[in-house]
């Protein structure tokens, strides 16, 4: 390894499925194009994606230390554990990115420097704390983590969901998730799709989706096209039931997860979006990428700061959801949108390094 590099670490709990686990892939990607010598450590050995040859990959099983009783006892003793293997493996990293709870609460033990959260939702839709009775114990608990290192929301509405929830805890800025464009519509010519002239929807099957509205809403349009759900999730049986009362078999298509969707993005009519929450709307931005039309709600954080306002549709609202889907149907490039190119993964990681230079990280 390169002593004389400036070395970048980036922390998750794995490398499973959604959306955050591909953020972290990308921005590493980001921060290799700037000359860092990147390293990614995880908790498990669970991988759903493609690695990077470029980037460093490490395992620190958090598993054994599972037989230790009590959840803060058992996260400080790990982090113990994480400071000593990134210190003997890896070195003094200039910069170390947390991502997810699960990370988060073992690096609020941490005694290494230069440590930054990335918050990659709306926390309290996420956390549900106008509805959690026990809210505040909740918020308490997260108090304590977040104070501990700065944080960089992913995008502008998220920003000020964390600082309304817990007020001014410490630094925040907001940085949107980098979009590797080059490499999305490289993967999307991977295959072509069996299906055409069909809407695509992307994302797991789980209460911030709002899968039941989306299904709702397309029921009321003529369905002269396809809808595509591409996804798994706690949800799905739910939602294929849904299909069935609604007379909709034949017309509804459920692809499970795919480690590519892509060219299932690129070669949709429209991408359709009916979420109650998001942090970023990851799969809005990469559509884009892509050249596809997007509608989706206006839900906080994402949308609106991706997307015109012709392209958003109130949460909900099945009607309103359903006329603009009729429009899509009927005049697809009505909706579309440019990609922003600040998107780009090392634009990105320059926000980053930014950031850590007003806190005095990266000197």
């Amino acid at each position: 390894m390169n002593q004389h590099k400036k070395i970048a670490l980036l922390v998750i709990n794995c490398l499973q499925g959604g959306g955050a686990e591909r953020v972290v892939l990308t921005l590493g990607q980001g921060f290799d194009q700037l000359g860092y010598e990147v390293h990614v450590l995880r908790f498990k050995p669970l991988v759903e994606y493609d690695l990077s040859p470029n980037l460093h990959y490490h395992v620190l099983k958090f598993k054994p230390y599972k037989l230790i009783p009590g959840c803060e006892r058992r996260d400080k003793i790990f982090a113990r554990s994480v400071d000593k293997y990134i210190s003997q493996n890896i070195g003094q990293p200039d910069i170390i990115l947390s991502n997810l709870d699960r990370t988060d609460s073992i690096l609020s033990n941490s005694k290494l420097p230069n440590i930054i959260y990335i918050i990659h939702n709306t926390v309290s839709l996420l956390y549900k704390f106008n509805k959690n009775c026990d809210a505040e114990q909740l918020k308490k608990k997260m108090v304590e983590i977040y104070t501990k290192h700065p944080c960089v929301c992913v995008s502008e509405g998220a920003e000020k969901d964390f600082i309304k929830s817990f007020g001014h805890i410490t630094p925040t800025t907001a940085i949107h998730n980098p979009i590797d464009k080059d490499s999305i519509q490289k993967q999307a010519d991977a295959f072509i799709p069996e299906y055409q002239n069909y809407i695509i929807h992307v994302g797991s099957f789980k209460d911030a989706k709002r899968h039941d509205i989306l299904i709702k809403a397309y029921a009321k349009t003529d369905q002269s096209m396809p809808l595509l759900l591409l996804g798994q999730g706690k949800h799905k049986s739910e939602i294929e039931r849904l299909v069935i009362e609604l007379g909709l078999e034949k017309k509804v298509v459920f692809l499970g997860f795919c480690d590519n969707p892509f060219p299932y993005i690129k070669h949709a009519q429209f991408k359709i979006l009916t979420s109650d929450w998001e942090g970023f709307a990851l799969v809005i931005a990469e559509a884009l990428a892509l050249g596809t039309p997007v509608i989706s709600t206006n839900c906080p954080s994402g949308p609106s700061e991706l997307l015109p306002e012709i392209n958003l549709m109130p949460m909900g609202d099945i009607d309103t959801i359903a006329e603009k889907m009729r429009q899509a149907m009927n005049n697809p490039q009505k909706f579309h949108a440019p990609f922003n190119e600040s998107l780009m993964p090392a634009r990105i990681a320059e926000k980053y390094l930014e950031f850590a230079q007003r806190l005095d990280f990266t000197k």
